[in-house]
């Protein structure tokens, strides 16, 4: 066939009601092009261009929106929050737990504080996207009552997750928990820090003489010594709850549970040591508290929170490249690819 060539600046097609048609072909039937080419891809059912002369590309939908190649689900997970420590002055001053890593996600109808699952994210070839996989938070050291630490942010491109509040310190002063994700629960009737909205739950204040219980994803009590429940999420193929608050605790009597999804447990006077927040789901970590008559012998300290989460569920069509600083797997159901990172943070992108 005859290739004709034509040069102008203006191609008039006002008249005419019909359309143009374009080349078209498969991904894999993509020629090399040259900067400007246009064509329709059948695979994908859109007009792509050639950019620079390296990477095709799709027409965007709207003026302002970026280039989207295809779109993807995804999970992102703060770390827990540290349990706070108890006083070693005051018995009936026990600590509150921390509060659960903000939750965040597309998949399924839910997300974390009650919210609607969010949009999926449109994401472009060739793209970096950075991740990262907040640390739980560092439970309260040293010889004297104090807030457990918050956690750390995770992070999928746009998608930031806010670590968990600190559990409250067994005493007056910082008796209250801190903000996060979801709030670290307060103590000896003083209130729970906040969570934040489309993330998690406000801590819970703790009852007298008790530590309150971490907010988690899901809805807790105003005041319990028990850590908030987690959200259930299936993005990896199986339903796992995330995001349970820290267990708060109690001077008198037996642990406090932590909540369901990786919260760890609060100490109690005849019951054992405070527990760390589960890795990878978020947990909070269980507070510690000093007991009738001294500090029982499991040692009367708060437990660190869990390590967060970042899931991304793709199209089996895209290959996913992994930057070295971070751990992930990867898995596939169905028509999809899962990779699941655990730790670290560096940058991925899709092919």
């Amino acid at each position: 066939m005859a290739t004709n060539k034509v040069t102008t600046n203006v191609i008039d097609m006002s008249g005419n009601t019909g359309g143009l048609v374009w080349a078209k072909g498969t991904t894999t039937e993509r020629p090399t092009g040259v900067a400007g080419d246009v064509r329709l891809n059948t695979t994908e059912n859109w007009l792509e261009y050639k950019d620079n002369g390296t990477v095709w590309k799709r027409f965007s939908e709207g003026a302002a929106s970026p280039s989207v190649d295809f779109f993807a689900d995804f999970l992102v997970l703060g770390g827990g929050g540290g349990g706070g420590k108890p006083s070693t002055s005051n018995a009936q001053k026990p600590a509150g737990g921390g509060g659960a890593g903000g939750l965040r996600t597309s998949y399924g109808s839910t997300s974390g504080g009650g919210s609607s699952a969010e949009s999926q994210l449109g994401l472009e070839l060739g793209a970096s996207y950075t991740v990262t996989v907040g640390a739980g938070g560092a439970a309260a050291g040293g010889s004297s009552a104090g807030q457990g630490s918050n956690g750390s942010d995770s992070v999928f491109g746009s998608i930031t997750s806010l670590g968990g509040g600190g559990g409250a310190a067994g005493l007056n002063s910082g008796a209250v928990g801190l903000s996060g994700g979801c709030g670290g629960g307060g103590a000896h009737t003083n209130s729970g820090g906040a969570g934040t909205t489309g993330q998690g739950f406000a801590g819970q204040t703790g009852p007298f003489g008790k530590g309150g219980g971490g907010g988690g994803t899901a809805a807790g009590g105003a005041s319990s010594t028990s850590g908030a429940s987690g959200t259930s999420v299936s993005i990896t193929g199986a339903a796992v709850t995330y995001g349970g608050g820290g267990g708060g605790a109690d001077y008198a009597n037996n642990a406090q549970p932590g909540g369901t999804g990786g919260g760890g447990d609060g100490q109690g006077y005849i019951g054992p040591a405070a527990q760390a927040g589960t890795d990878g789901l978020g947990g909070g970590g269980g507070a510690g508290t000093q007991g009738i008559g001294g500090a029982p012998s499991t040692g009367g300290v708060g437990a660190a929170g869990g390590s967060g989460l970042v899931v991304i569920r793709y199209p089996n069509t895209r290959t996913i490249t992994v930057g070295a600083g971070l751990t992930s797997s990867t898995t596939t159901d169905g028509s999809d690819k899962i990779t699941s990172f655990t730790a670290g943070s560096d940058t991925v992108s899709f092919s």
